[in-house]
């Protein structure tokens, strides 16, 4: 698999976490809507898996190599780290959207003022949240082409199944809030899946930037690694901890944290 072009292997990694958001939408089709309880614990089971992504797949290997490729080795985990938690900040703060899982009356909008419906802000803070996660996978196949030290084909696809299994109850969770807007089933299908098409954009980008620059690897590992560390802080712990279920999210977490830890050791 080693000899797939990156932007190739990105493209089939971004297209993987994309269906696996639309398969788990679909459920909405075939169930009733899951309780609040259930809402919060796939979103903790999201917060775990995102958490250990964000080490193992990501900030492990960028200190890795700058061990071995910088006189500074601190410097492009740091930098990268900051820069990509800060860049979300920044897209968060332009980007309109809102949260859904808080409650209607303290439901607020946020980025530039704009007339859209709730459900259309729900929908863009979710395709938000994707954003890194695409970068992600997109970073580490151009990881795998280059040969760096601590990444690999099995990472790589530990990385993608990661993201792909905790977009499964995601997807769920984003039509089923829709469904609650007053949106159709049909509807809310559509959107809640969509809401992961920006996945294999964002995977094509980032393995190009690190086609465009091997130097760049390192950074670019932690600067996905500081996104997607923004969103667990920003959105999904203080979302699935708003409704008096913290206990059970809090588990749900740690089942994440270590389904993904196990991934990456097994296959990585």
């Amino acid at each position: 698999m080693q000899s797939i072009p990156p932007l190739l292997l990105a493209l089939l990694a971004g297209l993987f976490t994309f269906g696996m958001t639309a398969v788990g939408a679909v459920v909405i089709l075939l169930h009733r809507n899951p309780s609040q309880r259930v809402l919060d614990v796939m979103l903790g089971f999201s917060a775990g898996v995102m958490l250990a992504a964000s080490y193992w797949s990501l900030l492990a290997p960028a200190v890795e190599i700058a061990r071995k490729t910088s006189s500074l080795p601190w410097l492009p985990p740091a930098l990268g780290f900051a820069a990509g938690g800060v860049g979300l900040w920044a897209l968060d703060k332009v980007m309109p959207h809102a949260h859904l899982i808080m409650p209607s009356s303290a439901l607020k909008a946020e980025g530039v003022r704009t007339p859209w419906s709730r459900s259309t802000l729900f929908v863009l803070a979710i395709t938000l949240h994707h954003i890194p996660e695409g970068l992600a996978l997109g970073v580490a196949a151009g990881a795998v082409a280059t040969g760096a030290p601590g990444t690999s084909v099995g990472a790589a696809i530990a990385l993608a199944l990661g993201l792909g299994i905790q977009n499964l109850p995601e997807g769920l969770a984003v039509s089923s809030l829709l469904r609650r807007e007053g949106q159709s089933r049909s509807r809310s299908v559509t959107l809640g899946a969509m809401t992961g098409s920006v996945e294999p954009i964002a995977a094509v980008a980032g393995a190009a930037a690190i086609a465009l620059s091997t130097t760049m690897l390192p950074y670019g590992l932690a600067f996905a690694a500081g996104a997607m560390i923004f969103v667990v802080i920003e959105e999904l712990i203080p979302e699935c901890q708003r409704c008096g279920h913290a206990d059970s999210a809090v588990l749900a977490a740690i089942l994440g944290f270590t389904l993904m830890t196990v991934l990456d050791i097994a296959l990585g």
